[in-house]
């Protein structure tokens, strides 16, 4: 007779939540699934097309044979045109060996945490922040160390606040500029006082998430590894997905202090490898053409964002800011806490977005997931039809709400 087979799954997923834009997005095909039609507001991602451009350069690629394994750290290509882009748009000044592209930026950052942190080593996540960040440090035995700005500071942290944090187990500062959840975007001047504090502790590494650059409203991104005090311990991560509309080509990179890029290029190349080759060279292609496209892309969603600001802020109950990149909207949402309808009682944002979802079909993710748990996220990376519905539907199911 057979044993019964026991499986004991590891503890380090009891330590780790389930991606909350993820699960929502899944909720939403459920629902849409039963026949209603649901407007998802929940994921990350522009609901624009790869540009044509690229995909050509892609198409070619295949055609030229590239379908081989890649070097771990990206074909030469690319790398040359990553040391290109950061110093012609952000003056960061990289050689070849200090460049790792990575399947996906969120590779990237798990890359940087597993080589960087040892367990109970402390890592300041400056909050609200992308739901990932604080399980790829668990993930890496680190401990997160989220530092919190509300709406009323445009929900940008100071620099007073981040020296608070700071630990002797601080290993890390974590942070994305234009930033996930709330398209708030860090001044120059913001950055030099967070790199004034930091600069003082020399355990500390900065990690920069850009991924949002090229989505940004202020006329110009500014970019922490610049700043003499910090330059040589900031490593500054990237990729193609928001900027160039090429979620699905899971591409990322960093530029990064050559200890750290040789670190990531070794447990890269025990886990993925290189990423795909043919994608790496229509990658280089769009950094090194036309940014049209791009640009493009920033301008519907700027109008998009004013589109949304202007049809939020007539919902009563509902703080809106101005966020300046990125293309999301991080609503405060507490004065609906205690409110109820029909069968719902609002305790926090996760009933109200069950409650939205259910009653209104509009999908938009809980702001505890990115700790903030008096807020809501909402993208705008939808169609203006679809972004008009979807506020007077949110006006029509809130105002329920007594």
């Amino acid at each position: 007779m057979n044993a019964k087979t026991l499986l004991h799954l590891s503890q380090r997923l009891d330590r780790m939540e389930e991606s909350a834009t993820i699960k929502m997005a899944q909720m939403a095909r459920d629902l849409a699934a039963q026949g209603h039609e649901v407007i998802s507001l929940s994921l990350g991602e522009p609901d624009f097309d790869t540009p044509d451009h690229i995909k050509e350069a892609a198409k070619k690629a295949l055609d030229d044979g590239y379908t081989k394994y890649t070097p771990v750290p990206g074909l030469v290509e690319l790398r040359k045109a990553i040391v290109e882009k950061f110093k012609r748009d952000n003056d960061l000044h990289f050689d070849l060996n200090q460049i790792v592209v990575s399947n996906g930026a969120k590779q990237s950052l798990a890359n940087v945490f597993l080589a960087l942190l040892d367990p109970g080593d402390e890592v300041v996540i400056l909050s609200p922040y992308w739901v990932s960040y604080s399980e790829i440090v668990k993930i890496a035995e680190g401990v997160p160390v989220p530092v919190y700005a509300g709406i009323e500071q445009d929900y940008k942290v100071s620099p007073e606040q981040v020296e608070a944090a700071i630990s002797g187990r601080t290993k890390a500062l974590l942070f994305s500029s234009p930033c996930n959840p709330t398209g708030s975007v860090y001044t120059q001047d913001e950055l030099e006082g967070i790199a004034e504090v930091v600069s003082r502790f020399s355990q500390i590494h900065i990690i920069a998430d850009e991924i949002y650059e090229y989505i940004n409203f202020t006329g110009r991104h500014a970019s922490i590894g610049t700043i003499d005090s910090v330059r040589e311990r900031t490593v500054t991560v990237n990729g193609f997905s928001k900027g160039f509309a090429m979620t699905g080509w899971r591409l990322g990179y960093m530029g990064a202090p050559l200890p750290i890029a040789r670190a990531c290029n070794k447990i890269q190349g025990q886990f993925t490898s290189g990423a795909t080759a043919f994608g790496q060279k229509a990658a280089a292609h769009a950094l090194q053409s036309d940014l049209g496209p791009t640009h493009a892309m920033r301008k519907a969603f700027l109008r998009r964002r004013d589109l949304m600001i202007e049809q939020l802020s007539r919902i009563p109950g509902l703080k809106v800011n101005k966020p300046m990149g990125a293309f999301y909207i991080f609503p405060d949402v507490s004065a609906y806490f205690g409110k109820s309808a029909g069968n719902y009682t609002i305790q926090n944002a996760d009933d109200l977005c069950t409650y939205v979802r259910q009653e209104g079909h509009v999908a938009m993710v809980t702001g505890r997931a990115f700790g903030a748990p008096d807020c809501v996220r909402l993208s705008y990376a939808a169609s203006e039809a679809q972004l008009m519905e979807a506020a007077d539907r949110l006006a029509r199911v809130l105002g329920r709400l007594g």
